[in-house]
């Protein structure tokens, strides 16, 4: 039997890899989906086993001194990991396992199985971002400004390889303005209006500042 691929797809918190990944599942019957551990509390409709595996701290700590995670990450105030026998068992079984991993988590794996498959999704704008963290009414406004700020870090990592680099600042910018930071968000709207991308003093204006 031939061994399955494994992929993932990663992303911004609201950027649609959710969606992504269930209409893959769906569709075609060769994909199976990792299943991770965390330390967060299940949300509504969630089950053990098929959404999470819902652990303790305790718990998911013994699992890290027990290398039994093929990437682990703390996310917004919250553990995350892969659990490594679950995915190699599916993709001894053949199936092409699909990870659906915040990005830090997605570097890891990419670092320790070179062959895996990367995909990174993201919403159209920064904007559109934080529209969709709001909408989804599941989260408070602490949990959205945090997940802001890790969007930010993210877009910092993307500075550094993005060849548009006007987009990446303003981008950057809206989500400062979401998360309250005025002062970094007229830095990098300035920024971004250098290269000619956009008029910084339209945008701080439309977002009442």
């Amino acid at each position: 039997m031939t061994k399955g691929q494994l992929i993932i797809i990663s992303g911004f918190s609201g950027s649609g890899k959710s969606t992504i990944t269930k209409q893959l599942l769906e569709k075609y019957s060769n994909y199976a989906l990792s299943v991770s551990a965390t330390t967060r509390s299940p949300r509504e409709g969630e089950k053990e086993g098929i959404d999470y595996f819902f652990k303790t701290e305790e718990e998911f700590l013994r699992m890290v001194n027990e290398d039994a995670f093929l990437e682990y990450a703390y996310y917004v105030d919250h553990a995350y990991g892969t659990p490594m026998a679950y995915v190699d068992e599916q993709l001894e079984s053949g199936k092409d396992v699909i990870l659906e991993i915040e990005i830090q988590g997605a570097l890891k794996v990419k670092d320790r199985r070179p062959d895996t498959i990367l995909i990174f999704i993201t919403p159209p704008d920064a904007e559109e971002l934080a529209r969709r963290l709001t909408s989804r009414g599941t989260d408070s406004e602490d949990v959205i400004r945090s997940r802001l700020r890790q969007a930010i870090e993210d877009f910092t990592a993307a500075l550094q390889q993005e060849p548009n680099l006007g987009e990446a600042y303003f981008n950057r910018a809206i989500c400062y303005l979401n998360s309250g930071d005025k002062e970094k968000a007229r830095s990098d709207l300035s920024k971004a209006g250098e290269l000619g991308l956009y008029d910084a003093y339209s945008v701080l204006k439309r977002q009442g500042s």
